[in-house]
C-alpha cells in the first residue's frame, strides 16, 4: 500500500506510524495511508520563512507569473493521470476530476496574467497619493508590502488540486512561501500535484512545502508575519480562532467554511421559457457535480406557492435522470461521496431534514451494494420557516425546497436564516425584482448569480468559481475572501502608509 509523503524543508519526506487510511470511495479498496508523524514542523516552517522567503521576494511579480504558468503547463501534461487518480482516490467522475484539474489550470493561468498590472517594484502602490498638509510638499501614499512569513493553506478534500492552487497562486504572486496541507481522503491527487509543482523547478528553494496527513504541531509554530487560510467546517474554523497563534500572535486567517447556498426562482417565469430551464439545468448540476460535495452547492431552492408543484415535479425528475455509480464506467454522471465518513453524516443529514420535509426523490437508500453511495435527494419542506433547513448544511447530494409567496422581503428574510452564503442565485426576468432581492441578498452573500432568459445560453452558472472575482462570504460562511483578481494578493501583503516629502513619495511609492 502507498504511503504518501511530504514536502518539507526541500526534501520528500514520509511520516512514521499507521496514519490515516486512503481508500475508493467506490470499491472501499485500500489504495493509501497518510501521516505526520515524527516530521519535524518547527523545521520545516523556519526553512520555508527563512529561505523560501528571501528567494520568492527576490524574484520580480513579473518572473512570479512566469513561475505560475510553468506549473500550469506541468500540470496539463500530467491531466490524464489526475483524472485516473481523481476516479480512484476522490470517486469523482471523469467529468468531476476534469472540472478539479482544469480548474486548477485555469486559476493559474489567469493569475499569470493578472501580473501584467503590477509594477516592475517589490510592492503595490494602492490608490493615489494624497496631499496631507496645508502644503503639498507633505503627501501620503498608501502601498501593499508582502507579508515576511509563510503562508499556511489547510485545503478541504472536495478539490485536492483546485482548493489547492486557488490559494498558493494568490501567494505565490504576492511573495510568500507556501505550506500545503490538503483534505487527507483525498490527499493522493494533492500529492501528485506537489509532485508536479516540486519537478517542475519553477519555484526557488523552499518557496513551496507540502504537509500531507494531519496538521500536529504545525499552528504552534506560527507568529505575526504568518497567514492561514482554511477551508472546511464550521467546527474546525472555530477551533483555529481559539488558537493562540491567531488570538494572541497575530497570525492572520482567512476561513471558508459551511454555507447554506440559496437559489431563488422569481413568479415570472413561465415554465418555457430559457430562464426556468437554466434555473432546472443548473438547480440539478448544483445538487449532482461532485455528488454535491461543493462548497457553492446549492441547498435552500426558494420557489413561489404557485410553482411549487411544476418546480417539484420538474427538479425530482432531472434528478432521477442522472445514472449514478461507478465513476469510471461510461456514462455515469454522479459517483460516490468521498468517505463512509460522509456518506454517513449526509446520510444522517437527511434524515433529520425529513423531520420537516418530504423527501419527493432520493434518501438514504444507496443506488449500489458497495462504495460510499447516496442517490441525489430532494426534500419538499412543511414550513420553509423551520429552522432545520437554515441551520446546517448537509454536504452532499441534497437541497431543499422552500415555499414562498414571490414576495421581495419574503425572500430575502429566508435567505438570511442561513446566516451568510458563499454564493447565493435567483432566476427571473423581471428587472425590478432581481434588482430589489439581489441588493437585499448582498449583505448575507459573497456572491450573487443573476440568472435569466437574457443569460441562460452565456451564463457560467452558480458554481463556477472565477478567479477574477472574489469566492467567500459572510457570517456562517467564514467571513474571508479569496481570488478576486489582484485583491487576493491583499491578504498575503501588508497595506503601509507612507508620509514624507512629495518628491520623496511620488518617486519612490507613488504610481508610474
Amino acid at each position: 500500500m502507498h504511503k504518501l509523503q511530504s514536502y518539507l524543508a526541500n526534501q520528500w519526506q514520509q511520516g512514521t506510524g499507521e496514519g490515516s487510511l486512503l481508500v475508493n470511495p467506490t470499491t472501499e479498496e485500500r489504495l493509501a495511508s497518510a501521516s505526520t508523524e515524527g516530521l519535524d514542523l518547527a523545521e520545516s516552517v523556519a526553512f520555508a520563512r527563512e529561505t523560501g522567503g528571501p528567494g520568492i521576494r527576490a524574484m520580480s511579480f513579473a518572473d512570479r507569473a512566469q513561475a505560475l504558468q510553468t506549473i500550469a503547463s506541468a500540470i496539463h501534461e500530467h491531466r490524464e493521470a489526475l483524472i485516473e487518480l481523481g476516479i480512484a482516490n476522490a470517486g469523482n467522475t471523469r467529468g468531476d476530476a476534469k472540472f478539479d484539474i482544469d480548474g486548477a489550470t485555469a486559476t493559474l493561468t489567469a493569475y499569470a496574467s493578472f501580473a501584467k498590472d503590477l509594477p516592475d517594484r517589490p510592492f503595490i502602490p494602492d490608490g493615489e497619493g494624497l496631499q496631507l498638509g496645508r502644503s503639498p510638499r507633505f503627501s501620503g501614499q498608501h502601498i501593499w508590502a508582502t507579508r515576511l512569513g509563510v503562508a499556511v493553506h489547510i485545503n478541504a478534500f472536495n478539490f485536492p488540486a483546485w482548493g489547492m492552487v486557488e490559494k498558493f497562486a494568490c501567494a505565490l504572486l504576492a511573495g510568500m512561501p507556501v505550506l500545503e496541507k490538503p483534505g487527507t481522503p483525498t490527499a493522493m491527487v494533492a500529492e501528485e500535484v506537489a509532485k508536479i509543482v516540486v519537478s517542475s523547478g519553477a519555484l526557488p528553494e523552499g518557496a513551496f512545502s507540502f504537509l500531507c496527513g494531519s496538521a500536529g504541531d504545525l499552528l504552534d509554530h506560527l507568529a505575526g508575519q504568518d497567514v492561514v487560510a482554511f477551508t472546511g467546517s464550521s467546527e474546525t474554523a472555530s477551533l483555529l480562532r481559539s488558537h493562540e497563534a491567531f488570538v494572541h500572535r497575530g497570525t492572520r486567517l482567512n476561513v471558508e467554511a459551511d454555507s447554506l447556498n440559496a437559489t431563488i426562482i422569481g413568479p415570472d417565469l413561465e415554465n418555457d421559457s430559457d430562464g426556468f430551464d437554466a434555473f432546472l439545468s443548473d438547480t440539478a448540476r448544483e445538487i449532482t457535480q461532485k455528488a454535491g460535495q461543493k462548497c457553492t452547492g446549492t441547498r435552500r431552492i426558494l420557489v413561489p406557492e404557485s410553482m411549487m408543484d411544476e418546480v417539484t415535479e420538474a427538479l425530482s425528475a432531472a434528478l432521477e435522470a442522472v445514472p449514478v455509480g461507478n465513476p469510471a464506467t461510461q456514462g455515469i454522471r454522479m459517483g460516490p461521496l468521498t468517505s463512509a465518513s460522509q456518506r454517513d453524516e449526509v446520510k444522517e443529514g437527511i434524515l433529520n431534514l425529513a423531520t420537516a420535509a418530504q423527501i419527493t426523490t432520493g434518501g438514504t437508500d444507496s443506488p449500489e451494494e458497495k462504495g460510499f453511495f447516496i442517490s441525489p435527494t430532494l426534500l419538499k419542506a412543511k414550513d420553509a420557516q423551520d429552522d432545520v433547513f437554515h441551520s446546517k448544511e448537509v454536504f452532499g447530494p441534497v437541497s431543499s425546497l422552500l415555499s414562498y409567496s414571490g414576495d421581495i422581503a419574503e425572500a430575502a428574510h429566508l435567505v438570511a436564516r442561513g446566516e451568510g452564503s458563499l454564493v447565493s442565485s435567483l432566476y427571473s426576468d423581471d428587472r425590478n425584482f432581481t434588482t430589489g432581492l439581489a441588493l437585499a441578498l448582498a449583505p448575507w452573500s459573497g456572491r450573487i448569480y443573476l440568472g435569466s432568459s437574457r443569460v441562460a445560453a452565456h451564463g457560467t452558472g452558480p458554481g463556477l468559481v472565477l478567479p477574477s472575482m472574489i469566492h467567500g462570504g459572510p457570517g456562517r460562511a467564514g467571513g474571508g475572501e479569496e481570488l478576486g483578481g489582484l485583491r487576493g494578493l491583499q491578504f498575503y501583503m501588508q497595506r503601509c502608509a507612507m508620509q514624507g516629502f512629495k518628491s520623496t513619495i511620488e518617486g519612490s511609492f507613488g504610481q508610474i
